[in-house]
């Protein structure tokens, strides 16, 4: 962390890109609570805090005259919850490099916080604009970011702005040291056995994940549409599945490589199917390698979570990315919430287990078990991108010394 900020104004990215009702009201807050200990820390040593982030994607979701939804994607509906978690008024300024964000963050005293305006209202944000990253930094005079969620992202609020500082004057915030930290924990020195759960629903989302972990994991547990792909390859009978068939090769090449790392790469031996994608369809129970035609794989079945259950509680590192079925539909959801319960039930008996981002986390928040697990990451795709060993550009910007 910074050393002395006593004084100094602070331009922070954090990611609160929240959900919002129908009403503009915060429906998960999450987010915004991971960043407090940042936020905090900065106002306990004296400065003031200028407050980054996006919301949403306005430029994709224009209004019917081409116009940006200013009020739909505005960060003044977070203002007041803001304001309540860090007991404390949040300034709140109506742009982000304009007058109105220049004349607030020049008032702003120690110990204050400023929100600007969605900085994706600007097209120089995805950009990565050097001339509108230069003026967001004028606005202070350190610079730490703690949005790991958009650390893949080459944006400017998340990495161009970081060359406007000195080395000793930009760091991570604390979320982002623990994203790091666990990751890499994972990743470099895992105690073993070492289990990584991946569900989803297409094996070419997960390639490059699969491929690194069979290099360092002992176990890889495959779950959601994804495993019909594998499935298929090895000659089985899917019906109506998800599948990728332009995928089929290189799952047998996975799988070739799995045998040849030593690695298990286990496929769920039954399937909970349904007649429709749909919460209300028909089930049925199937081997996986014959599931009957009309009839698409939706879930794992009790025999394929039994056994993932016991590799799981066998573990001492877990790794889970994904969910192992449609879980959104409560009649298959089983299989996920199983494996959620089986992920908090191994961290209590002393594993360390990582929900890796994504609609895993979801899942594990989804059972009520998000307090039994070691660390859930905020990242999505940079959490993604980071296990399968590129390089994330709001990384970089911070670790350059140049």
């Amino acid at each position: 962390m910074i050393r002395n900020l006593q004084g100094k104004k602070v331009l922070m990215r954090v990611d609160f890109n929240v959900p919002l009702n129908s009403n503009n009201e915060i429906t998960d807050d999450t987010r915004i609570i991971k960043a407090l200990p940042t936020i905090l820390h900065v106002l306990h040593e004296g400065g003031a805090v200028i407050l980054l982030s996006h919301l949403g994607r306005p430029l994709k979701k224009l209004n019917s005259d081409g116009s940006i939804n200013k009020e739909k994607f505005s960060l003044k509906h977070l203002r007041f919850r803001l304001s309540d978690l860090l007991e404390r008024e949040v300034k709140f300024a109506d742009d982000t490099v304009g007058p109105n964000a220049f004349d607030l963050a020049n008032s702003l005293k120690s110990g204050e916080v400023l929100l600007l305006e969605n900085t994706r209202f600007f097209k120089e944000e995805s950009a990565g604009d050097i001339e509108f990253a230069a003026k967001l930094a004028k606005l202070a005079d350190c610079y730490i970011n703690d949005a790991f969620g958009t650390a893949h992202r080459a944006h400017a609020s998340t990495t161009t702005v970081a060359r406007f500082f000195e080395p000793e004057d930009r760091c991570f915030g604390y979320l982002i040291e623990k994203e790091i930290k666990y990751a890499d924990r994972v990743l470099h020195s895992p105690e073993r056995p070492f289990t990584a759960i991946l569900g989803g629903a297409k094996v070419s989302d997960k390639i490059q994940l699969i491929d690194r972990l069979i290099e360092i994991a002992n176990h890889i547990l495959i779950g959601g549409g994804m495993s019909y792909t594998f499935i298929k390859a090895m000659g089985g009978k899917i019906g109506n599945s998800l599948v990728e068939d332009e995928q089929l090769d290189l799952a047998l090449e996975l799988l070739a490589k799995a045998k040849e790392m030593n690695v298990d790469l286990i496929i769920p031996e039954d399937t909970i199917a349904g007649d429709a994608f749909s919460e209300n369809a028909e089930s049925q129970i199937f081997d996986s390698y014959r599931i009957e035609d009309g009839w698409m794989g939706l879930d794992i079945g009790e025999k394929a979570i039994e056994k993932y259950r016991q590799l799981i509680m066998s573990s001492r590192t877990i790794l889970w990315n994904g969910p192992l079925g449609v879980f959104e539909f409560p009649k298959f959801a089983n299989g996920t919430m199983a494996v959620a319960k089986a992920v908090a039930d191994a961290t209590s008996k002393g594993a360390f287990s990582l929900i890796g981002g994504g609609d895993s986390v979801s899942a594990i928040n989804k059972s009520g078990l998000s307090d039994r697990v070691s660390f859930i990451s905020t990242g999505g795709g940079a959490m993604l991108e980071y296990l399968e060993g590129k390089p994330l550009p709001g990384i970089k910007a911070i670790l350059d010394k140049s």
